[in-house]
């Protein structure tokens, strides 16, 4: 099974592009904090970004509603490809597949989000560094 499930905040807006054959595709990154115990006790956090990507109707919201600094769930796939740069150079691409988006950014902060809150975006998760997951 492939699956993956993220929350986190966007670094980015969307940017939205369209397939020769008129499929709309949306591109963005978001930034998911882990927390830990370092060595000498104390919590610390890190963060982690991961490249989304979202095909047809899902794409089309997320152009027209997410911003950067909105808190989203992302549930997908996870993807690895190879492709050859510009420059002829062999890469590895990592996206997750988006298949299912909730939004989690209240309405009334919608407006108002900002980047700061992309590495603040822990509240309302509670303390997960005990949890064995």
């Amino acid at each position: 099974m492939n699956k993956i499930m993220l929350i986190g905040n966007l670094g980015r807006d969307p940017e939205m592009n369209y397939t020769p054959e008129g499929t709309a595709v949306a591109k963005f990154a978001i930034a998911v904090n882990r927390f830990s115990k370092s060595t000498t006790g104390e919590r610390q956090q890190d963060t982690d970004w991961f490249n989304i990507v979202a095909w047809r109707q899902l794409a089309e919201t997320c152009s027209t509603y997410l911003k950067k600094g909105h808190k989203v769930f992302i549930e997908g796939r996870l993807s690895i490809r190879k492709y050859t740069d510009k420059n002829g150079i062999e890469r590895t691409a990592i996206e997750v597949i988006a298949s299912d988006l909730e939004m989690l950014t209240p309405k009334d902060r919608q407006t108002s989000a900002s980047s700061s809150d992309i590495l603040s975006g822990d509240e309302g998760l509670g303390d997960l560094e005990d949890h064995p997951f």
